[in-house]
């Protein structure tokens, strides 16, 4: 497979154009969350929706959505792609799909559900007629969205301190252990709450596009699982969700979209008790430290827009649990826990397209000294903090949450502290040399 992009084109600045998108991505009722929550959406309490844009220059269009769901695996990964590809007139490789990875919210897989199906289990993970209309009527939002399109002529880039709303899964217990247990709601632990932030990127990062003077749209991302509590049967966007939307609402001329960074370790859990009073707080939290970063912005021309994809592998799991033998058994035992046997065709999903040399796709869009990089699954943020350390003197956006069958992708260390016992990460260890050389050729480093 051939590296895409390699040779992307630069053109002038009246030549780029961008239009923007969104729609309702809602789940029904009675629909499951995380695919594995045993409560199911029992209440709409914010709706979900995708926001999005396409980016027109001399070569193909770019296209980049992001959704309020918890993940977009394997073959609904794939479906999202080539419909909203279709949509815009480009290629697949040309589209970053992204989660926000609230809990709250559907993950979805064609190939699990199908496995599912098969043994009586029909829309247990997600439900398909769902899926479907989703993919069509954000495909139609694509396609309208190009009679709307501004010409885009300046950029700029922006960043600020988020206070008292990341902190590392990364703990010291008090018997001296190092453990990754500090979840979302860790602050009703004393201990948790007492704890350092411990390693994080306590920055929030923003790109705004300008048509002239005029902001146009502006996209945030900052690195942290997105809940302040879940699993109760309430639909959310959740604390991102509600800071994203106040500042929709107060600059209603200007596009905001909120994407979440490598947050595969990082949660509000030092900051939060899991009380439903808190999810305000930490919003109001976050939408300062947005404001901040979108006010702090002094656009420049722009000049270049170039994309690189690089297609790559990682390898699968390799401990006995993950054997087909044992996956199979697993989803076909009418007498096993249900949340195991969805787990299972999970499992068997990704296991099928690993064996089939699918590749997952590391994209990057190249502004010159800005570069937009998309991760796959819930890369740690230790692959966020190299990108950045990669290349220093450029202002290297990350998105976390792209293709997520990989589940948790940790670094060196997480492992060499036991990390590898966790059930919710689908790659072996030698994940921690693939992304990296990954991640160097989708930035451009020779």
């Amino acid at each position: 497979v051939s590296m895409i992009g390699a040779f992307a084109r630069t053109v002038h600045a009246e030549q780029y154009r961008l239009s923007t998108f969104s729609a309702d991505v809602t789940i029904p009722l009675g629909h499951r969350c995380m695919g594995l929550l045993r409560t199911k959406s029992q209440k709409i309490v914010d709706p979900l929706r995708v926001y999005g844009f396409v980016l027109h220059s001399s070569d193909k269009p770019i296209v980049l959505a992001a959704f309020d769901w918890c993940e977009i695996r394997n073959g609904a990964y794939d479906a999202l792609r080539d419909a909203f590809a279709k949509a815009a007139g480009t290629e697949r490789q040309r589209v970053i799909v992204t989660a926000l990875h609230q809990h709250d919210a559907p993950v979805v897989d064609r190939e699990a559900q199908l496995l599912l199906d098969s043994v009586g289990l029909s829309n247990e993970l997600h439900n398909t007629a769902f899926l479907d209309d989703t993919i069509e009527r954000v495909s139609q939002a694509v396609r309208d969205s190009l009679d709307h399109s501004q010409p885009i002529s300046h950029i700029g880039y922006g960043m600020a301190k988020v206070e008292k709303v990341a902190s590392s899964r990364r703990v010291r217990e008090a018997d001296g252990r190092i453990t990754h247990n500090r979840g979302s709601s860790g602050g009703g632990n004393k201990h948790y709450a007492a704890a350092p932030d411990g390693d994080i990127d306590p920055f929030v990062r923003t790109i705004a596009f300008y048509n002239g003077n005029q902001p146009v749209l502006a996209i945030h991302s900052y690195a942290t699982h997105p809940m302040s509590y879940y699993g109760r049967g309430g639909v959310t966007w959740d604390f991102v969700g509600i800071a994203r939307e106040r500042l929709r609402r107060e600059q209603r001329d200007i596009e905001h979209i909120y994407l979440s960074g490598c947050s595969g370790d990082v949660t509000a859990g030092k900051y939060n008790d899991g009380s439903p009073d808190n999810r305000q707080i930490l919003a109001d939290r976050l939408y300062t430290g947005m404001k901040k970063s979108f006010d702090s912005i002094k656009p420049q021309p722009l000049t270049q827009i170039d994309f690189r994809s690089i297609p790559f592998h990682l390898e699968y799991n390799q401990k006995p649990e993950y054997k087909r033998a044992i996956l199979t058994e697993q989803l076909e035992n009418k007498n096993l826990d249900i949340i195991k046997r969805i787990a299972a065709a999970m499992s068997l999903s990704s296991l099928n397209r690993v064996e089939q040399k699918h590749p997952i796709d590391m994209a990057c869009i190249d502004f010159g000294h800005g570069k937009v990089v998309l991760f796959p699954g819930e890369t740690f943020v230790g692959y966020q903090l190299m990108a950045q350390q990669l290349l220093p003197d450029n202002f290297v956006f990350s998105i976390g949450f792209g293709e997520s069958w990989p589940g948790y992708i940790p670094m060196k260390r997480d492992y060499a502290d036991g990390f590898n016992g966790h059930s919710w990460s689908w790659v072996s260890e030698k994940a921690t040399d693939q992304l990296p050389a990954a991640l160097k050729k989708a930035l451009g480093i020779k």
